[in-house]
């Protein structure tokens, strides 16, 4: 068993000072509060934060940072550039960057992250010779990296909708497809559950699955968690309603995937009976604000889903940010913008949705500070620049991910005053880039 002493920690009530949180086998056996440091202890210097979670994440997108701002453009010109990246990752250097991201992800305090996977086969669609030999990369770099990995194997089947209906695959969109249902299934259940992995599934979208193919994928999930991009686009709005009639939620309903274990990643542009459906059925919605604002895609229902009863969790989708601070803040800030209203949400029901939200939504039982939860959990700096004065009660109104000092990931300290156990991430991080640009 292994103790760790906090100054400070978020429990789910309140902060308390001198928490001491006891670990055996990856999980929390004790949380007691109001205590003194004792031998033995490894003390947590700030406030300890459960983990948090990344909720939707396409690691290869990292390599667009600050690359796509020059002309402008929308979300589509955007595609072309995101496309183009994949034409330099294969099993090696797909580790390589993947490993590299998951580190920086670590670093600002996730603990836990939801690949949404679909960069499956070689080119042409060729497989690799282990057809699994993109994600056991994924799987790999996560367990490198020392962050929990929910693998949501995803099913990509045509390449996107107008009004004549689903298009064929683009040479890019051969490398995502599986064929069928049916394959997709058979590759998928090839991979394996471990300590700290998850197999889930991800629909990618209403225009990647025709309507058949749809309602078979929902009929052969069992019971993982499974993920799909939803209203992302206006666009796909319009192109869903020409060809089914359907706004892309009512299509997702009709086809059997709206359930208690179903996340809508994005969900920015829902109608009230799109909330009404999403609530009924108790299906989740994933925001990612880094992205949807530097892509343009809009700001999403939070508060309407919110009060509706849906769950909310958080991504960084492409990474143009990494650091789960921003995306909790971007939240409020969002909505704070389009109501000119302060106190949207209650710091509580933020810190949900970073934390335990996304815990669920990707299969595993933590994001809080209780007994029995994983052992997972963040130091954050209390006296930077950036915190100093700040009540530690709101601290994530302050905080950066450049506060985290210290990374506890199944009672295993990744991260020790900042620095990772693989090395400075700053190096790491630039020598994965640099081995996707020098890939052939």
């Amino acid at each position: 068993m292994t103790s760790y002493w906090c100054e400070h920690a978020q429990l789910p009530d309140k902060v308390h000072h001198g928490v001491r949180l006891s670990v055996a086998e990856g999980f929390l056996t004790e949380v007691a509060t109001d205590t003194k440091p004792r031998d033995g202890d490894v003390r947590l210097r700030g406030v300890v934060l459960p983990g948090f979670a990344n909720a939707h994440s396409h690691a290869f997108h990292r390599m667009l940072r600050g690359r796509t701002h020059a002309d402008g453009g929308n979300f589509w010109t955007w595609r072309d550039q995101m496309y183009a990246v994949t034409q330099r990752l294969n099993p090696d250097t797909y580790f390589a960057l993947a490993r590299g991201v998951f580190a920086e992800m670590v670093a600002a305090g996730y603990t836990v992250v939801g690949e949404f996977h679909y960069l499956h086969h070689g080119p042409g669609g060729q497989p690799y010779d282990d057809p699994n030999a993109m994600g056991a990369a994924l799987i790999a770099a996560a367990e490198e990296a020392g962050i929990r990995l929910t693998l949501l194997d995803t099913c990509y089947l045509s390449g996107g909708l107008d009004a004549s209906g689903h298009l064929p695959l683009d040479e890019v969109q051969e490398r995502f497809s599986d064929g069928s249902v049916q394959n997709w299934l058979e590759r998928v259940e090839a991979l394996r559950d471990s300590e700290v992995v998850r197999i889930g599934a991800a629909a990618h979208s209403v225009r990647a699955l025709p309507a058949d193919d749809l309602a078979e994928f929902a009929n052969v999930l069992g019971d993982r968690p499974v993920h799909a991009h939803v209203s992302e686009q206006l666009g796909e709005n319009v192109t869903t309603q020409m060809v089914y009639g359907r706004t892309p939620v009512e299509h997702l309903d009709d086809a059997g995937l709206l359930h208690d274990g179903f996340t809508a990643v994005h969900a920015t542009h829902l109608t009230d009976d799109d909330i009404d459906l999403m609530s009924r059925s108790g299906s989740g919605a994933c925001f990612c604000p880094t992205t949807e604002r530097d892509l343009a895609d809009g700001i999403g229902p939070a508060r309407a889903l919110a009060d509706a009863g849906v769950s909310l969790s958080l991504g960084s989708d492409q990474h143009a940010v990494i650091d789960p601070f921003e995306e909790i803040r971007g939240v409020e800030m969002h909505e704070r913008l389009v109501t000119n209203e302060r106190g949207r949400f209650e710091i509580g029901a933020l810190f949900e949705m970073g934390t335990v939200a996304g815990y669920r939504s990707l299969g595993w039982d933590g994001g809080r500070l209780v007994v029995g939860a994983l052992a997972d959990f963040v130091a954050v700096r209390h006296d930077s620049r950036r915190t100093s004065g700040v009540a530690p009660g709101q601290l994530i109104f302050g905080a950066t991910g450049a506060d985290v000092t210290d990374v506890i990931v199944g009672g295993k300290r990744v991260v020790y005053g900042g620095v990772h156990t693989l090395g400075p991430v700053d190096d790491l991080v630039a020598e994965s880039i640099a081995a996707v640009r020098s890939a052939p």
